[in-house]
């Protein structure tokens, strides 16, 4: 029997839960052509929720097309732009000459072309012949616009890991000629192309899209909302009677609030749990599974504190101490900051390595769950 404690994969259907309302505002914003941003930490649940809500809209009679691909490993404008057209060429067509015809059309006056031997080795169907100029940017960025009008049927575009962009040193000027298109085809008439821009880097989304403001009234971003803790523990308690097991439901509430409602990490939890266990689960057991959940980040957790320099460790053990005025002379002087400039210095250090992130009132809060509690017990040994 299929466990349902899924962690390895998005989720959809009976193994959702909550976020309904964030599934009924993103489907509304698709359904009207907008643009999207989506940025939450890591294991949050982003393609979960992106997932379950085309799967409502087919269930509504909805029909588009989709087309997915990922900046993880993108480190250059050129395999930006060909990643991104041969993504939206395979969404519409499926042959060489297809797809040939395609960029023959759609796409001529750029420096993109279809390279048979390219595509048959390594299965590129855009390639480019010359240097990226803005023409090529533009005329990439249009593209499913144009795909869209000529096969009678809206495109949703996912985009995933967006922030990498930044990575190519070209982000500035995509960003620039992505406003233009997204601003020039607001409100068309007709099928539409939808562009989902989502990341994991939480502070490097919140840079683009908050700091440097790029896309200001240009996309909507869509949050996702707290899980309700009783209905996930309600779920986790039905899962197990599945199995034939029971579990007293206060102490998945405390393993909920010790994920802070992170459902990656509890449904690999909950997966622990229930292989250390025949019939009727105890704290024990609990125990047992965070103890083995922990020494597998454990290696992920003492590589980013071996990255870390005093100043900054010291600065991470005033945030989990409860201080936010870091600059007081008081702070500064316990903690051994040096001075209220070595503080934003060592801010914007912990920012830019995604370990702490700050609200709109500049408070902080560590991104991992499992990462403050073992930074807490185990690295700085707090009670």
């Amino acid at each position: 029997m299929d466990s349902p404690f899924i962690y390895d994969k998005y989720v959809t259907g009976r193994n959702f839960i909550g976020r309904k309302e964030d599934c009924n505002i993103l489907a509304n914003l698709l359904a009207q052509g907008e643009q999207i941003v989506i940025y939450e930490p890591p294991k949050s649940g982003k393609m979960s929720l992106i997932q379950q809500t085309l799967f409502n809209m087919r269930l509504r009679g909805q029909q588009f097309l989709i087309g997915h691909f990922s900046l993880l490993n993108i480190r250059s404008l050129s395999s930006f732009l060909t990643r991104m057209g041969t993504t939206l060429l395979r969404t519409v067509a499926s042959t060489s000459t297809e797809y040939k015809d395609l960029i023959t059309r759609h796409l001529d006056g750029t420096h993109f072309v279809f390279d048979q031997r390219e595509f048959s080795d390594h299965d590129r169907i855009v390639s480019m012949n010359w240097d990226v100029d803005d023409n090529d940017i533009s005329s990439m960025l249009m593209l499913p616009w144009k795909l869209a009008a000529e096969k009678k049927q809206s495109i949703i575009l996912m985009m995933d890991e967006f922030q990498n962009l930044d990575q190519t040193g070209e982000g500035e000027r995509v960003y620039k000629a992505m406003e233009k298109v997204f601003s020039q085809m607001q409100g068309q008439q007709g099928p539409r192309c939808s562009f989902i821009l989502y990341g994991s880097c939480l502070n490097a989304m919140k840079n683009i899209f908050e700091e440097r403001r790029f896309f200001y009234r240009l996309v909507d971003r869509v949050q996702l909302h707290p899980v309700d803790a009783k209905e996930a523990v309600e779920y986790f308690v039905k899962g197990f009677l599945s199995g034939g097991k029971v579990v007293e439901r206060d102490l998945l509430l405390g393993a909920f609030r010790l994920f802070r409602g992170n459902l990656w990490y509890m449904n690999h939890f909950i997966s622990i749990c229930d292989s250390l266990s025949k019939g009727y689960i105890v704290e024990a057991t609990l125990l047992d599974a965070l103890d083995i959940i922990i020494s597998i980040h454990e290696p992920r957790f003492m590589a980013t504190m071996n990255n870390l320099t005093t100043f900054q460790v010291s600065l991470l053990k005033a945030i989990l101490d409860g201080h936010t005025k870091f600059s007081a002379a008081d702070v500064i002087a316990n903690y051994s900051l040096n001075s209220s400039a070595n503080v934003k210095r060592l801010k914007d250090a912990l920012i830019k390595k995604e370990i702490v992130s700050f609200n709109e009132r500049d408070e902080p809060e560590l991104i991992d769950p499992l990462f403050e509690y073992w930074v807490r017990k185990f690295y700085f040994e707090m009670k």
